[in-house]
């Protein structure tokens, strides 16, 4: 009987070699309070607690499955996944759905956001395209960098999903700053979106994008409409001063007050109900994961999984700023996902396959870059 745990465990041991634990812990204990909150926010339905945590199943498997992958394997398959995950992007233009566009593909079982493959698969390309490359790049490099980063950006924009763009378009160009390249780049780059953004004001922002930047400034000059929604995210952050008002307790999600509770604004609910406490807990946790990402991209010995697990540290360190600057009111309301406590399938998936990338940079450390 010894023996036969012995082999049991030999074989358990073998087949998880590949996670970094303290990364998993940190994500368990994320996802812990993700479906606490949830099943709070969700007006206490075992239903949604259940979905997420199968949604949840499936990112760790992808996670684990992904961490097994050696990083050169990786590399090698890379343009093959990046052309793949483009398809999906033109498929959603034209059979999509959604409430302000196409953003979704209806699967029958579940609902499918292939813009958020890209948060994966573009730093991925990217990170195979600069590796081959003499760092830091070149003005021609930059260039055809910039081409990779943009297609799939103006597929995005198209559905139109300005805030996935961003992400998406922010993934690729922290691949370029890891790479080496100059700051003035990117102060000219943000020059040029300033310069833009009267053109894009009058030509290409559609009615909803402009009154969520107008309520942005100014959310009292339309409180029973566009403002709505931050005015009483506020109020949800506000009232949960240093403790909470309690598990279960928050008013603003309960009396309906808040939209979006268990989505965009599932955050908010967890500042009422868990106060301060809770916040700092949650932004630890973040950091925590964030932090351990960039010291594994420290260790690695080649220059595409360096790139690359760097810049999904990066990456998620600012999903997480977008969607808390979101709620407070900080920036303005762009439909950004709170990672692994928002409801939701795809986003939590790729994050977690994302992640699982990152732990087989960890666990494999190939010696040769090229």
């Amino acid at each position: 009987m010894t023996a036969i745990l012995r082999w049991l465990f030999d074989i358990l041991a073998r087949l998880l070699r590949t996670l970094d634990w303290p990364l998993c812990l940190a994500l368990l204990a994320l996802m812990t309070i993700g479906l606490a909150v949830l099943y709070s926010a969700g007006n206490e339905s075992p239903r949604l607690v259940l979905a997420q945590g199968v949604r949840y199943g499936f990112g760790f498997a992808a996670m684990w499955a992904l961490s097994r992958i050696p990083p050169n394997r990786l590399r090698n398959i890379t343009p093959a996944i990046y052309a793949a995950t483009l398809l999906p992007l033109l498929a959603v233009l034209a059979i999509g759905t959604g409430k302000h566009g196409r953003l979704w593909i209806d699967l029958k079982l579940f609902y499918f956001q292939p813009a958020e493959l890209l948060k994966l698969s573009l730093p991925m390309m990217a990170a195979w395209y600069l590796n081959r490359q003499v760092l830091p790049p070149r003005f021609s490099v930059v260039l055809a960098t910039a081409a990779i980063i943009g297609v799939p950006t103006l597929l995005i924009l198209l559905q139109p999903d300005f805030g996935t763009a961003m992400l998406v378009g922010i993934s690729g160009a922290f691949v370029l700053f890891l790479a080496g390249l100059s700051w003035w780049w990117f102060v000219a780059a943000a020059g040029g979106v300033a310069g833009a953004a009267p053109v894009a004001w009058f030509w290409l922002l559609r009615p909803y994008q402009k009154d969520r930047i107008l309520t942005f400034l100014n959310p009292e000059s339309d409180p029973l409409g566009t403002g709505w929604n931050i005015i009483q995210s506020k109020i949800a952050i506000g009232s949960g001063g240093w403790t909470g008002m309690g598990w279960g307790q928050g008013s603003q999600s309960h009396l309906d007050y808040l939209p979006e509770h268990t989505t965009d604004f599932v955050f908010a609910v967890l500042s009422e109900e868990f106060g301060w406490v809770g916040v700092a807990t949650v932004l630890a946790l973040y950091l925590f994961v964030v932090g351990r990402c960039l010291w594994i991209a420290s260790e690695a010995r080649d220059g595409y999984s360096r790139l690359l697990a760097g810049s999904l540290a990066l990456s998620l360190f600012v999903y997480v700023v977008v969607n808390g600057g979101m709620i407070a009111g900080l920036l303005p309301v762009v439909g950004v996902p709170m990672p692994l406590l928002s409801y939701g399938g795809t986003s939590a998936v790729s994050l977690l396959a994302g992640l699982g990338v990152v732990m087989a940079v960890r666990a494999h450390k190939p010696v040769h870059g090229h």
